[in-house]
Order: structure tokens, then sequence, then C-alpha cells
């Protein structure tokens, strides 16, 4: 992990935390994994205001590449759920994946539990649009 643990911009983990805490309890076991998760990294993350935050770490509306040996490699945006389509590779941030990303940079392994099971990502290029909307 390149910065040691997981970073994050302050507004967005308040964010998320809501969203979280609305997931704790529903959903299968894989996605109930996924939310504690994040929730416990959350309570550890190191958090910047916006203007400070690095460019290399994913956040809400970064667009990611990854690679994996479940999918390859892929690109996508990590959005919010209510801005999530798949045909336009946006990627909810409460979908595995997007939780599984969060807070992480641009070449660091994660690994993951999915349905499929768990798996090793490599986080290959982030970038960040001009346009955020949180």
């Amino acid at each position: 992990m390149k910065y040691g643990k997981l970073i994050a911009e302050k507004h967005e983990v308040e964010i998320v935390k809501r969203l979280l805490a609305t997931k704790m309890e529903m959903g299968d076991v894989v996605r109930r994994s996924s939310v504690g998760t994040l929730a416990r990294e959350l309570e550890t993350a190191e958090t910047f205001e916006d203007a400070n935050m690095p460019v290399d770490i994913v956040r809400l509306n970064s667009i990611v590449t990854i690679r994996s040996t479940f999918n390859g490699e892929q690109t996508f945006q990590i959005v919010l759920p209510s801005h999530s389509d798949i045909a336009q590779k946006k990627l909810s941030l409460l979908a595995p994946m997007g939780m599984a990303l969060f807070g992480y940079a641009m070449g660091d392994k994660v690994s993951w539990m999915f349905p499929s099971g768990t798996h090793d990502i490599s986080i290959v290029n982030v970038e960040q649009p001009n346009d955020v909307e949180a």
C-alpha cells in the first residue's frame, strides 16, 4: 500500500459512511463483508481537504484502470449508486469492486472478497475528472 493506509477526502468520507450505514445489514455475505471491511478501513483512513488530496487516489468520480486475474484489464469510473451505469462504465461505489478500490492509490494491490471468491487487483491508473460532483 503506497501510503500505508486508506486516503480519503473529508467530505467524501462522510458521504461514504452514510451510504455504508444504510447497507450494513443488507445483501449477501460478500456485500456485508465488503461494507464492514471498508467501514473499518475508513476509521483509520488519513483524510485531506479536497485541495490537498493526492491525485493518484481512487475516490468518488475517479476513472480507474485495474488489472485482475478474474477480469483482465478494465477501466471504469467510481460513482455514487444513483449514477451507476455499467453500459457507460460507471461503477457504483457500493459494488464490491467500488468498495475494494476506494481510498487506495495507483500502484496498490488490493485483495478483496467477491462473489466468485477472494481476488487480487492491481490499480494500474487513476485519473481525476475536472467536473467532480459529490
